[in-house]
Order: structure tokens, then sequence, then C-alpha cells
């Protein structure tokens, strides 16, 4: 029996690193972890890199998607279950940018970036992103933080593959960047959802909690 493949797709301004104590976890337990890393250009884009490392699994795979990577996986056919993190789950016709509204608790965060594009000052990220991780952990994911290129969370979703995959969400009901009521509209889509006492980032700060959740599928 092959070992199971997990692929994880990480939110904007992140990039593979920040999930690596995820994959960790994942990969003691036997996993075969995927990490692709976003920031193609589009939403359009940043699908067709993760729909490749799909169709190269050996096994059919489970499919992660945390914040904005949840309108990624959203759109990615070929996997046996979707689980979904502090995630948007967008509809045919929804983006990221119209779930989220005009008032998104993100917006004030967002910096304009010198060579272009916008960016989270790595202090302010520790609150907004990091809050419930320890002290290292969150300055270590801060300074990881990467450039956004605009437009990907105005992309357009084509599949809405979560209505005919199993879904799982969990809510962060202590985040700061994506609404938790936001969040809690978002799991009633999905076939099952929990919630969690974490802020945006329990792949870093509860990592072994995911884990188990991403393993029972």
């Amino acid at each position: 029996m092959n070992p199971p493949d997990v692929v994880l797709v990480h939110g904007l301004f992140h990039q593979p690193a920040h999930m690596e104590e995820l994959a960790g976890v994942l990969r003691r337990e036997g996993a075969i972890v995927h990490i692709p890393r976003l920031h193609r250009g589009s939403l359009a884009e940043d699908v067709a890199a993760v729909q490749e490392v799909v169709d190269g699994c050996e096994s059919t795979p489970v499919l992660l998607g945390h914040s904005y990577g949840g309108a990624v996986i959203a759109d990615v056919h070929g996997g046996c279950a979707q689980v979904f993190v502090a995630a948007f789950v967008p509809d045919v016709g929804e983006s990221c940018a119209e779930l989220g509204g005009p008032d998104a608790l993100i917006n004030p965060w967002v910096r304009p970036h010198p060579s272009g594009g916008s960016c989270i000052d790595p202090e302010e990220a520790i609150e907004l992103f990091y809050a419930d991780c320890s002290p290292r952990d969150a300055e270590r994911a801060a300074a990881l933080l990467v450039p956004q290129a605009g437009g990907h969370g105005r992309g357009i979703v084509q599949r809405a593959t979560w209505k005919s995959t199993p879904s799982h969400y969990i809510v962060c009901s202590e985040d700061q960047a994506v609404d938790p009521a936001l969040q809690r509209l978002m799991a009633d889509r999905c076939t099952s959802n929990q919630t969690v006492a974490t802020s945006h980032s329990p792949y870093i700060s509860q990592p072994e909690v995911l884990a188990q959740i991403i393993t029972s599928f």
C-alpha cells in the first residue's frame, strides 16, 4: 500500500517554508507531503501549479488550503478530500476579494511594497497571523513573509470542486486576518466543520491537531 499523499497549499504573503512544521508531523506519520509554491501571477496560474502536483501524486491526495489557498484548491480536481483552514471556499464565479468584502479584517494591515505589489510589515504580522504561536515561531514565520503581487485575490473560481469532493472546514475562532464570522459562513458550504481556538496559523501553533484531521481521511 502506497503512503498517503498530502498537498499543502499556503496563502497570500506566505511560502512553502511556513508549512514545514505541519509537513514534518505528517511525514513522521508516514505521509508523502507536497507544498507547491504559489504567487505565480494569478489564481489561474496558482491552480495550474497545484494541479500539476496533484496529477503527479502516487495516490489520490488530501488537499489542504489555508486562507487564499482555499480558493486554489477549490479549482483543483483529483483530490480524495479537501481541508479548508481559515480559508475562502468560493463558488463558481466568486473571488476571495468579493467574499472578504471592502471591510476585510486584513485590509488595514496591507502596505505597498517598494518593488511593487503589497506586503505585511513583519512586526505587525506577529499579531495579525501568529498571535498564539511561540515568540520564536512567530518571529521566524514573520521573517519568511514575501511580497504579494496584485490580482490573486480577485481571481474567479471556475470549478468549485468542493461541491463534489468530501470537504472539511476548520474555523479559527481567534483569527484577526479572516473574520471568524465569514469563516463560519464558508464552513457551512463544506461537508463537515469544526472550530479550533487559534489565530490565523494553526499549522504552526497546533500542527499535531491539523495532522490528525488530515490523516483521518
